[in-house]
C-alpha cells in the first residue's frame, strides 16, 4: 500500500498542475471584441461553371452601437428575460459549464452559456463547435472578461452580437430590419419582441420558417412570439424595470414587425437559388446556422445560369399569356413551383421558386410541401404493381395490358373482398373527372387519358404501402406521404417540385436513383469542407419496370392527356395531375437528359390555404394538360437547344395479364370454313370470320405494347385528377415545407 505521504503528494501535484494548466489558460486567452465580431465576411455563391451568382451574408448587415445608443428598456428586457443576476454575479455559472460538459462526455445535447456574459463569449467565436476543450476556453474567457471588462461593456458587445433572425446580427440590424427604425427608437414593447427572438428567431419571428423546421409555421411562431413577448414584460414589470403605467401600454397591443425584406442581390430567382443551397449546406455538414451566417463560405452549386433563366422565361411567358389578375378576380393569387434535375445524377440545374422576394414572395414554391400531386402519382401505383404485382399473385408483376373498370362511381373493394368504408362506415365511390363509360379498359389506356378508377383498385390489389415504397425508393420523402387509404394513389401526398423532379429521373434513369443535390463544394478559408459528394446512384426499381412506365407515360404525351409536350419536337415522357377543387395542377415529364417538373397553384395569402382554380385563366377549370405542360413545353426546348435525341431504352414484356375480378373473359374467334365443294372450280368466297364484340373493343399496337381505342373506349383526353379522399383530409391544408423540400433535413 502507497503511504498517506505518497498519496498526499501525489494529490497536491495533481491540483497544482490544473491550477498551473488553469492559470495558463487563463494567460493564454484574450478578450473579445465585438469590433472583431463586426468583421464577418459574405458567402459567395457560383454558380455550376464556375462564376460567381451573388455574395449575401451578414457582412453587409452589422453596425456596432454604444451602449447610450441602446434603449434602457432592451437592456433590461435581456437581463428580465436572462440573466436576472446579470449585475450582481461574477458573470460564470459553474453549475451550468458544468451539465454542459457532462452532456458533451455523454453525447447527448449540448446547452449554452447561461449568463449573458458566457453568451456574449460564445457569439464572438466564428467556430461553434461544440467541444470540451472549446468549452473550456470560453470559460477563461469568460472569467477573463467578467474581471477586465465593466457590466455595460459586456452587455454593449452581447447585444451587438448577437443574432436576431432574416440575416441581422446586432440591436441596430434588427431594429432597422424588423421595424425600420434605430435601435435607440425602439419602443418597450419592440425591446420586448426583439429579446424574444434571442431565445431562437428560426421559431419566435411570426414568419414561415418551415423550410429550416416543419413546426416553425406562421401560425405557430406567431403564437411563441406573442407568449413570450407577453412573458418578457410581465418579467420587467416585476423585476420593476417598467412602471405599472408603462407594462400596460406595452402589454397593450403587440409590436407586429415589418415583413420579409429582400437583400442586395437577392432577386429573381437567385434569393430560391440561395435558400436551396443554403438549406443543402446546413443538412449535409455540422456548420451551424449561425456560424453559415456569419459568412466566409464560398458555396459551389449544381445551378446552370442558362437553363435558370429558361425556366423562369418559360413560367412568364405562358403566365402573361394565359393569366390577367387585373381583369379576373380567379386568376389573382395563381403561383407556379418548378424544378430540373439531371437524371442518374440528381444534380438540380434549374429551379422556378416564385415571383422573387423583391415582390414578398417568400416562399420557395420548387421546395415546399403542401401541393398535392394528384394523378403525377399513378406511375408509382403501376410500377408498383409491375415490381409486385398483386394479392391475388404476388409472384407474378401486372402487365400493362391488365384491365380493370374505368367507369365513374365504383365502389372500391379491399382485398378481402368488403368495400372500402368512410369515416360514417357508409361505403365510399370512387369518382372520375367525367361520367364517360370506359368500361373495363388496360391500364395502359386509363393512364393514357388519367381514368382514376382503375388505379385506386389497381393500388388496393397491390397494396398502398407497395406504392410509398416504390415511391419512396424513386425519392420521395417520408414527410411527404398522405394517409394509405383509397385516394392515395391518386397523388394526395405533398412531396416538393424538386423531388418529383427527382422521382421521374429515376424512370428516366432506367430506375435508378440518386437524390437531388444542389452543392457540389464549399470552402472556407481556401480549405474544401467534407460531406459534398455526389449523392451514391442506388437501384430503386428493377430495369425494365422503369422502361415500362417510361413506354406508358410516352404514349401519355403521344395520345394522352399530355399531347401538349408533342410540341416539344423530339421522345418525351410525362404525366399530368389535378386534384380535388381543381387546387393544383401539375405536369412531370423528362427526356434521357432532363426531369422538369411544374406545379401551379392558388394560394390564399392570409393563410396559405389552397384555392380552387375554376374559371382561373377564364377556363372552367386548371388541368395539368394545359398550363402547367405549356410551361415545361417551353422551358425543355430552350434547355435542350442543341441536344440529341437519344429516345428512350425499348421496354421488354412485362408481367401477365390481370385482370380486374369482374372483367368479361375475351370470346376466342370463331372461324366458319364451309365444306369444299367438288364440283365447283370458281375461286372459293374466304369464310367469314364471326368475332364476339367485347367491352375492350379494337387494339392497335403502340410500341411493343397495345392501347384500346375506338367503340365504347375512345373518348375526349381528360386529365382525371380528382381524388376523392375517403378518410384523410383534403388537399386544402396549409401549406407547409418538408423540406424540406430536399433540405430540410435531408430536401424538399
Amino acid at each position: 500500500m502507497p503511504s498517506w505521504r505518497l498519496v498526499s503528494g501525489l494529490c497536491l501535484a495533481f491540483f497544482g498542475g490544473l491550477v498551473a494548466i488553469a492559470g495558463i489558460g487563463y494567460a493564454m486567452v484574450g478578450i473579445p471584441s465585438e469590433n472583431a465580431a463586426a468583421k464577418s465576411e459574405n458567402n459567395v455563391y457560383y454558380w455550376a461553371d464556375g462564376s460567381q451568382m451573388v455574395a449575401t451574408g451578414a457582412g453587409a448587415n452589422r453596425q456596432n452601437v454604444t451602449i447610450d445608443k441602446i434603449p434602457k428598456a432592451m437592456q433590461y428586457a435581456v437581463i428580465s428575460a436572462e440573466n436576472k443576476s446579470f449585475y450582481s454575479d461574477s458573470g460564470v455559472d459553474p453549475m451550468g459549464i458544468a451539465r454542459a460538459l457532462a452532456n458533451m462526455a455523454r453525447g447527448g445535447d449540448t446547452q449554452g452559456g447561461s449568463t449573458i456574459t458566457q453568451q456574449y463569449v460564445k457569439n464572438t467565436y466564428l467556430s461553434q463547435e461544440q467541444t470540451v476543450s472549446r468549452k473550456f476556453k470560453e470559460m477563461f474567457i469568460s472569467i477573463k472578461v467578467g474581471t477586465k471588462l465593466t457590466k455595460d461593456e459586456i452587455l454593449q458587445g452581447y447585444l451587438n452580437t448577437s443574432y436576431y433572425g432574416r440575416d441581422a446580427y446586432g440591436i441596430q440590424a434588427a431594429a432597422q430590419t424588423y421595424y425600420g427604425v434605430d435601435a435607440e427608437k425602439l419602443t418597450p414593447s419592440q425591446c420586448a419582441f426583439l429579446a424574444a427572438l434571442l431565445k431562437g428567431p428560426t421559431y419566435y419571428d411570426p414568419v414561415d420558417n418551415t423550410s429550416y423546421d416543419k413546426s416553425a409555421t406562421k401560425a405557430k411562431n406567431t403564437e411563441r412570439s406573442k407568449y413570450r413577448w407577453g412573458w418578457i414584460l410581465e418579467q420587467m414589470h416585476d423585476d420593476k424595470h417598467l412602471t405599472d403605467a408603462e407594462y400596460q401600454t406595452a402589454i397593450k397591443k403587440y409590436p407586429m414587425p415589418q415583413g420579409l425584406k429582400a437583400t442586395k442581390g437577392m432577386t429573381g430567382q437567385i434569393s430560391y437559388l440561395v435558400d436551396t443551397a443554403k438549406k443543402y449546406v446546413l443538412a449535409h455538414s455540422k456548420i451551424s446556422r449561425t456560424e453559415f451566417d456569419q459568412g466566409g463560405y464560398q458555396i459551389y452549386t449544381t445551378f446552370e445560369k442558362n437553363k435558370v433563366n429558361a425556366l423562369a422565361k418559360a413560367v412568364k411567358k405562358i403566365e402573361d399569356e394565359k393569366i390577367d389578375p387585373e381583369k379576373r378576380e380567379l386568376d389573382k393569387h395563381v403561383q407556379f413551383g418548378a424544378a430540373s434535375v439531371r437524371p442518374k445524377d440528381g444534380a438540380i440545374v434549374a429551379l422556378y421558386g416564385g415571383a422573387g422576394y423583391e415582390n414578398d414572395h417568400f416562399n420557395n414554391n420548387a421546395d415546399t410541401s403542401g401541393v398535392p400531386v394528384g394523378s403525377t402519382w399513378k406511375p408509382f401505383v403501376m410500377a408498383a404493381a409491375m415490381q409486385y404485382g398483386t394479392y391475388k399473385d404476388p409472384d407474378v408483376g401486372v402487365s400493362p395490358l391488365s384491365k380493370y373498370n374505368g367507369n365513374d362511381h365504383l365502389k372500391v373493394r379491399n382485398n378481402d373482398g368488403s368495400y372500402v368504408l368512410k369515416k360514417d362506415n357508409s361505403v365510399f365511390y370512387q369518382e372520375n373527372e367525367s361520367d364517360y363509360p370506359w368500361g373495363y379498359i388496360s391500364l395502359r389506356k386509363a393512364m393514357e387519358q388519367s381514368v382514376n378508377t382503375p388505379f385506386v383498385q389497381l393500388g388496393m390489389d397491390v397494396g398502398m404501402s407497395r406504392v410509398r415504397d416504390v415511391a419512396k425508393a424513386s425519392g420521395i420523402l417520408d414527410q411527404s406521404f398522405e394517409t394509405l387509404n383509397a385516394s392515395f394513389a391518386l397523388g394526395t401526398s405533398t412531396p416538393s417540385a424538386i423531388r418529383m423532379a427527382d422521382a421521374y429521373a429515376t424512370f428516366a434513369a432506367s430506375g435508378k436513383h440518386a437524390d437531388p443535390y444542389s452543392v457540389t463544394e464549399v470552402k472556407k478559408d481556401g480549405q474544401d469542407l467534407p460531406g459534398f459528394d455526389k449523392p451514391k446512384v442506388t437501384l430503386a426499381m428493377p430495369e425494365n419496370v422503369a422502361h415500362n412506365v417510361t413506354d406508358m407515360l410516352e404514349n401519355v404525351v403521344e395520345n394522352g392527356t399530355g399531347q401538349n409536350a408533342k410540341a416539344l419536337g423530339r421522345a418525351a415522357a410525362g404525366k399530368t395531375g389535378t386534384t380535388d377543387s381543381n387546387k393544383s395542377a401539375w405536369f412531370v415529364g423528362y427526356t434521357q437528359q432532363l426531369s422538369t417538373s411544374i406545379a401551379m397553384f392558388r394560394e390564399d395569402p392570409k393563410n396559405s390555404k389552397l384555392l380552387s382554380m375554376n374559371g382561373t385563366a377564364g377556363e372552367d377549370s386548371i388541368h395539368g394538360g394545359d398550363i402547367p405542360t405549356s410551361i415545361w413545353t417551353e422551358y425543355m426546348k430552350a434547355a435542350l437547344k442543341g441536344a440529341n435525341d437519344p429516345g428512350f431504352p425499348d421496354a421488354e414484356k412485362i408481367g401477365e395479364i390481370q385482370d380486374e375480378d369482374g372483367a368479361p373473359s375475351p370470346t376466342p374467334s370463331v372461324t366458319a370454313t364451309p365444306s369444299p365443294t367438288p364440283s365447283v372450280t370458281a375461286s372459293p368466297t374466304p369464310s367469314p370470320t364471326l368475332t364476339a364484340p367485347s367491352p375492350s373493343a379494337t387494339e392497335s399496337c403502340f410500341g411493343f405494347q397495345c392501347a384500346d381505342t375506338g367503340g365504347a373506349n375512345s373518348g375526349g383526353t381528360t386529365d382525371g385528377g380528382t381524388t376523392s379522399t375517403p378518410t384523410a383530409t383534403e388537399t386544402d391544408s396549409t401549406r407547409g415545407n418538408g423540406n424540406g423540400g430536399i433540405f430540410g433535413g435531408s430536401t424538399g
